[in-house]
């Protein structure tokens, strides 16, 4: 840990110019205290750092202190910082190593390209945090201990023993055979195998983790698209589905079909609305799903669904309603 601290201090250097210890302790997420031991530290490595002393003062680097240089060309760097610039890593406990390998990328650029990498990324914007409706994206805290016991398991081949609370149930220790993480909308999951079948855990809802040192029970290689592709078709295909035909405003379309499982048939009304044949994973699904819509969609069957809307519209009015007189 603390070399990479040290090469991330030496490139904050090289890439900001004179930075004062405060600033460092910042960027770095440590103590001003571990910045100054960490630059007495690089100058007796024979790295030259020297100190500005005064009001203004801070740490740099002497002119023309140059790191080795990894190879990357323009384009190959550029493809970095934009992949970096994605919150998947988040998920996986990878976010201040995410940051440390920013650095070095831009570091790697010939100086002529530094500039005009760096403006380009300002250009480009990937998985922003709101839409255009400016619905925030909202995304799941794992702590950091439990995400990297998993991810050495994952990555060592090694069985996990986690404590998971499924919904509904009470947490419960499992030892699984992991097999590969996936980050879906800022979600992450563990696809793993228990006693040879298939399962795929929500990683907030690891409660703990440990990693076991008996090596997981689990294929050489693996195709992680599939095995999710797989995993989701079983999903969307099983439990208490309901198929639901609904009317909705064609602005909240897209609100509708992001919720449902599937989409059987569509239709414009003549009011321009429009009418749909969706499906969801169980009644209480589809109820919830409707009622995020409000007075924009409108239930035409089932009846029970109606009538389930219906009483929960109801209840809300009375919880609202104006004594008389008042």
């Amino acid at each position: 840990m603390r070399a990479d601290r040290l090469v991330s201090l030496v490139l904050l250097l090289r890439q900001r110019g004179q930075l004062t210890a405060a600033t460092l302790a910042r960027e770095l997420e440590v103590s001003t205290r571990t910045v100054l031991r960490d630059i007495e530290a690089l100058s007796a490595a024979g790295v030259p750092v020297y100190a500005e002393r005064g009001r203004h003062g801070g740490f740099a680097l002497l002119p023309g202190f140059q790191t080795e240089l990894t190879g990357l060309n323009h384009d190959e760097a550029l493809a970095l910082l934009v992949a970096g610039s994605r919150r998947g890593a988040q998920a996986f406990g990878l976010g201040s190593a995410l940051a440390s390998a920013m650095l070095k990328v831009v570091d790697a650029l010939p100086e002529s390209h530094r500039d005009i990498a760096a403006g380009a990324v300002e250009r480009l914007l990937v998985d922003p945090e709101t839409d255009l409706l400016s619905r925030r994206l909202v995304a799941e805290e794992v702590p950091d201990a439990i995400v990297t016991e998993v991810r050495r398991a994952v990555f060592a081949g090694h069985k996990l023993r986690i404590h998971y609370a499924a919904v509904g149930q009470a947490p419960k220790w499992r030892t699984v055979d992991p097999i590969g993480l996936v980050t879906v909308r800022e979600q992450g999951y563990l696809l793993a195998t228990r006693s040879g079948a298939d399962r795929t855990y929500r990683l907030s809802r690891v409660l703990a983790a440990e990693e076991l040192p008996e090596p997981a029970q689990r294929p050489d290689r693996v195709d992680l698209d599939r095995a999710w592709q797989e995993r989701s078709t079983r999903f969307r295909t099983g439990g208490d589905q309901v198929t639901v035909l609904v009317r909705v405003n064609p602005t909240r379309r897209e609100d509708l079909v992001g919720t449902a499982l599937a989409v059987h048939a569509e239709e414009v009304d003549a009011d321009g609305w429009l009418r749909l044949e969706v499906t969801f994973q169980d009644p209480r699904h589809a109820e919830w799903a409707l009622w995020q819509l409000a007075t924009n969609a409108e239930a035409l069957a089932p009846q029970w669904l109606r009538t389930a809307l219906r009483d929960r519209a109801a209840a809300i009015a009375a919880r609202y309603d104006v004594p008389v007189g008042s």
